[in-house]
Formats: structure tokens, sequence, C-alpha cells
């Protein structure tokens, strides 16, 4: 854990909403919800038949309304969406034009015989149609599945075989790193033999002429004679808004049901407070909305504060490592809502770049999807904040719905540690426990867990409760398991240590991947890290580590071998020592930017790789298969 701190305010110094939040909870969400526009009030806030909550009972809601309606008046003509392709063309959409597109596109899908609680999966690229049929589906309420527009044919019929989707929205096309990716022909394949599937909508983005089968229809053709009136359907709060799969790389994946009232009441919430979101600002998120980041701080969170976001499709080194920082300068961005791996990627190729763009319109930063190492951390406050602008680290979950643990300069200030997700939002009871359930002492490793429910949880798993109640609440009578590692610090700021299963044991020590990782990279030239244990005759396990150096690495080969052995040793302990280290020039990652490290631990303990199909770049699995054929000849030659 890192030890300086850093205290930037944004002149909010609220006291009181902790206080209120901290007296009775649940009293606390009703007055957060009484901030959103129902149809019908509640009759009772919560109810909690443990592990099952429902929040805001009886009260009549919409999320489209919400997003759309209530900003008619005041900012029809505000863009909502500032829209950018890969390929520079770009489109602004008004909170106007997003109303008129969403009323059609929900006649659309009533045309198509969409009812309540009906499934729609939706499978587009990041362009603003996606938003557009999201909320559609909210409007009518019917439940929509977003599934990452990179996911295969194979993960694309699991989640639309789970949900048993009626109607399908996809595109011809989407467009990554300038190559385009056959959408419409994935989903042919996903579908076929799925009877239930009775209408596939294709929104058309090529000149390329496209044959359409008898249950293809055309997004341009049905909303050309759509209405542009069209009703909200008034919704109990507990009524599903969403399902959204976890990946599915081990076993079938999970359906996380949210819920609305409460899923609303949280973003609504967590937005303000998170990002202090002002009317003239310029919020960029770079989640895909195919994740749970892009639900959530996407579309609902800016749309709910009729906020102006940037919306881009493609990744953020494409065309050149510039392109992130020319869209902020181009566009005045304000609030930068990014990953510690994209970090970790403009990190490796230095300052010049990022340093060479106007990046002073910036005034809040943010980091989602994994623990920040604190000289990442380090490095995005002051070569991109400035040494200007807070950081906001957010820790949360697709099951979470929204932040729970993060800086909130929105709402308060207090000092920020590199590293650390600081404290739970208000009105959330989160704490660290051993094996046995009990609450640990500060500064002790041990289960994150969250000891009450809140508004954005999801409501269970789609179709299995069992397995909700199993994989989230059996580990902990009464607590949400959320199977992380981490330690809550004597000033009551937790640090986030990564996933408990991605835990190391060396002769019977435990010891973190994060943990060791951030060590790694504390080194001056080292961009990324990834670490995997593999099977020892004696020790139970030993360390392997596999390293990304900077572009302007000073050191390379035993020389850096030794200093970074050193650095472990110095920051962690010789019992964290690495039998060996390869040196990458990428690392394995899903799609999601999640490092796959049951590859490395194939690639180090000469076991198959299995499934690699959700893979961001497979050229990654041939450059460390490569080091590790390299690095084990070296050594057969040394002993000879």
């Amino acid at each position: 854990m890192s030890e300086d701190s850093y205290e930037i305010s944004l002149g909010n110094f609220d006291t009181e909403t902790r206080r209120r939040s901290n007296l009775d909870p649940v009293l606390f969400w009703d007055e957060q919800a009484k901030k959103l526009s129902w149809f019908n009030q509640w009759t009772k806030t919560l109810e909690w038949n443990s592990p099952f909550a429902k929040w805001f009972i009886g009260g009549k809601i919409n999320a489209s309304y919400n997003t759309l309606d209530v900003h008619q008046t005041t900012r029809a003509k505000k863009p909502a969406i500032l829209w950018e392709g890969e390929d520079g063309t770009n489109r602004t959409i008004t909170y106007a034009d997003l109303y008129r597109d969403v009323c059609k596109f929900a006649n659309v899908l009533k045309s198509l015989g969409v009812k309540k609680g009906d499934r729609v999966t939706i499978y587009l690229p990041m362009v603003p149609e996606l938003p557009v049929a999201m909320l559609a589906c909210a409007r009518i309420g019917a439940i929509h599945i977003v599934v990452f527009s990179g996911f295969s044919a194979t993960s694309l019929r699991d989640r639309i075989d789970d949900s048993k989707s009626k109607v399908i929205v996809t595109a011809d096309v989407g467009y990554r790193r300038g190559n385009s990716v056959n959408l419409k022909e994935i989903i042919d394949d996903a579908i076929n033999e799925l009877n239930f599937v009775k209408h596939v909508v294709v929104l058309k983005r090529t000149e390329v002429s496209l044959l359409l089968g008898t249950k293809d229809k055309l997004w341009h053709e049905l909303m050309r004679d759509s209405s542009e009136e069209c009703e909200p359907e008034q919704l109990e709060s507990t009524h599903p808004l969403f399902i959204l799969y976890t990946s599915g790389t081990t076993g079938k994946p999970k359906g996380v049901l949210h819920g609305t009232g409460g899923y609303l009441t949280h973003l609504n919430s967590t937005f303000q407070w998170a990002f202090d979101i002002k009317d003239s600002d310029i919020f960029f998120c770079t989640a895909d909305i195919g994740w749970v980041t892009g639900h959530s701080y996407v579309v609902y969170g800016p749309l709910l504060h009729g906020a102006t976001e940037i919306m881009y499709e493609g990744v953020p080194d494409y065309p050149s490592m510039s392109r992130i920082w020319d869209i902020i300068q181009r566009y005045g961005v304000t609030i930068f809502y990014t990953t510690p791996t994209a970090l970790r990627m403009f990190m490796k190729f230095g300052d010049s770049i990022p340093n060479s763009f106007k990046l002073s319109s910036l005034r809040l930063l943010g980091t989602v999807g994994e623990p920040i190492n604190p000289e990442v951390w380090r490095w995005y406050f002051k070569t991109i904040g400035k040494s200007k602008c807070p950081i906001v680290d957010t820790w949360w979950q697709t099951e979470t719905g929204g932040m729970m643990l993060s800086p909130l300069p929105g709402l308060e200030t207090i000092p920020l540690k590199p590293g650390s997700a600081t404290r739970p939002i208000p009105g959330t009871d989160i704490t660290v426990v051993d094996e046995q359930g009990n609450e640990l002492p500060s500064n002790t490793k041990g289960y994150l867990v969250i000891r009450k429910p809140w508004p954005g949880m999801l409501l269970t798993l789609w179709g299995d409760d069992e397995k909700y109640k199993n994989v989230y609440w059996s580990k902990f009578e009464n607590n949400y398991y959320s199977g992380d590692y981490a330690i809550k610090d004597s000033d009551g700021y937790f640090w986030l240590l990564g996933r408990a299963d991605d835990i190391l044991k060396v002769a019977g020590h435990r010891i973190g991947t994060a943990e060791l990782e951030n060590s790694l990279v504390s080194h001056g030239d080292i961009a990324e890290a990834a670490v995997c244990g593999i099977p020892d005759e004696i020790k139970g396990e030993v360390i392997v580590a596999f390293v990304v150096l900077k572009q302007n690495a000073k050191k390379i080969g035993s020389i850096l071998r030794t200093e970074l052995i050193e650095t472990i040793r110095n920051g962690i302990g010789p019992i964290a020592t690495p039998q060996q280290i390869y040196f990458v020039t990428k690392l394995p990652k899903t799609r999601s930017g999640k490092i796959m490290r049951r590859v490395l631990k194939a690639i180090a303990s000469n076991e198959k790789i299995g499934d690699v199909s959700t893979l961001e770049d497979g050229s990654a699995v041939k450059d460390v298969q490569d080091a590790f054929t390299e690095l084990e000849r070296t050594a057969r030659e040394n002993k000879s």
C-alpha cells in the first residue's frame, strides 16, 4: 500500500449526506429515490427476505422516461451523444433526436410482437442505435440483453438460448482496428436451430448488398414508417430492466438480472457523487456498452443527468496511440473514465504523446474494472491530470449495478491514496472478513463482503435463484460475497487485491496476484505485469511472472530480471520471489481487458491452453509461448 496521499477539492464538503446514511440507510435511499420521476409513489422502501431484496415496492417508474422525457422541456436541443467512429466519422444526437428515435424503435418492437417482460438480445457495435435499442426496450417493459459485439457465435448462442430472446437487433458490420467484422454472419450462425427467435432487425451500415432471410428486417425500413409517439409503460420498481451475462470463459455464463427503480436510484446518486456532473460537462467513458460499465455509466447514468457524453466506436490505440488524447482535446472533455489496462498501455509509450495535446479541459479522472497500480495512478494524476484532477478509483461489479467503493468529489473532499478505492458509498455496509466471516482488524487481508442490501444490487440470476444463493450468499451467511480479496487500512480506506481465486499459495503462504503485479510495475522500466502459479513438488506452487517493457526501457535481460526480483523481495518478501520472469511484448487479455492468467499458467506448465475465443489478440499467446521456449532453451544450454 502506498503511503503518499493527495487532496484535490472540487469545492464540495458535504458531511450531512453520510451522517444521514449512517443513521438510517433505508430512509436514506428512500430520500435518494425521490430525486427520480415516478408515476406512483412506493408504499414500502425495502422488503428484505435474505438474499432477495425488493426496493420501492408499489412504486411505478420507467427508465426511458427518466432518461429522455424529463429533459424535453429544458434540454431538447442539447447534445446527448457525440459519436465518433474509428474512421473519424461523427454524429451529434440531441436529447430530442434520442427521444424521437427511442419512441420510433419502441413502436417497431411492438409491431414485431414484443411485449412487457419479453427478452430482446442486442448485438450491436458502439453506435448510437445501441442505446436507442436499449431505451426502446425499457420504454415498453421489454428486458434487454446486450452482448458485446466481439463475442463469438457460440457465446452469443448461449446467451440467446438462456434468455429465450424472441427478437435480435444487430448490424451488418462493426469496425475494429480498421477491419470490418461481419456481425450478421455471426448472428445467423448463432440462431441456427433456435426456432424461438422470430425476428432479426439489421442496422445496415455499408452499401454492400445483404442477403436477408425470412426472419430478417432492415432497421431503416422499419423506422421509416414508425410513429414518433410512444407512451412509456408504467412499470413496477422491481420490474426487470436488463440481463447482463458474465463472461463465459469458465462454464455456462451467469445471467445477472437487474431491476428498474433500485438500479436507477443507485446510478442517479453515484453518478453525481463521483463525477460532480455539471450541465456544461463533456463526459467520456471508454467502456463498451456490452459490459456493465457501459450500461451504468455510458447509458443510464449520464442520460439520467442530462449529460453530454462521447461515444467512441473503436479501440483506444487505433489508428495511433494518440487517438484518445485527440478526442479529449477536440471535444473539450472534462471528465474521463477509463480502465487501468488502457492507462498502462498509454504509460508504456511515454509522456511525449499525451503531452503534445491540450488536455487542460479535464477536471476529473476516473478508473474502473480492476485495481490500479499506485505507479499508474501517479502517472495518470501527474501526466494526464497535471496534478489538478481528483482521481475517482472505483470498485464495483456487474452484480452491484453501480459503484460501491469510490472517492466522491461531487459530494465531499477527502485525501486520495494512489491504488485505493477509498471508502464505501453512503448507504452501504462493506467490510473485510476472514474465512469464518469474522470482521478483520485494520491492515489485514481478507474477503470483501457487503453486509446489507443496496438499491443497485442484482435481483437474482436469470432463471436460477438457487445458483444466486449459492454463488453470492452461501460462503458467509447473510453477507454478499464479492469474490474479491481486500485490505481495509486504519483510515477506513479499502485496497483491492484482485480476485480471491487469484491467490497463490507458496509454501503455505497466501500471496495475491495484484500485490505481486503492483510490485513489478513499480519498477520504472515495466509497463504491465501478470503473474501465475505453477505446480511445484516441494512448495505446492511457485510463481512465474510475465512482464511487458516500456518502449523506452533502459534495462533489459538478466540485469532487469535481477532488479525485478530485488524489487519483489524488498517490497513483499523473499517468499514472493518468482521462479522465472518472462519478457513479452503483450499479455493475453479478454476483449474486456482482463488478463487471462489461465493461458499463462497453461503455457508455463506445458499444458493444453484450451479455448481462447474470448482473446482480444490471439498473437499474444504465440508471443508468450516464444518467450517461454527461448528461456527454456537458454536454461538447457547453460546447464550443458
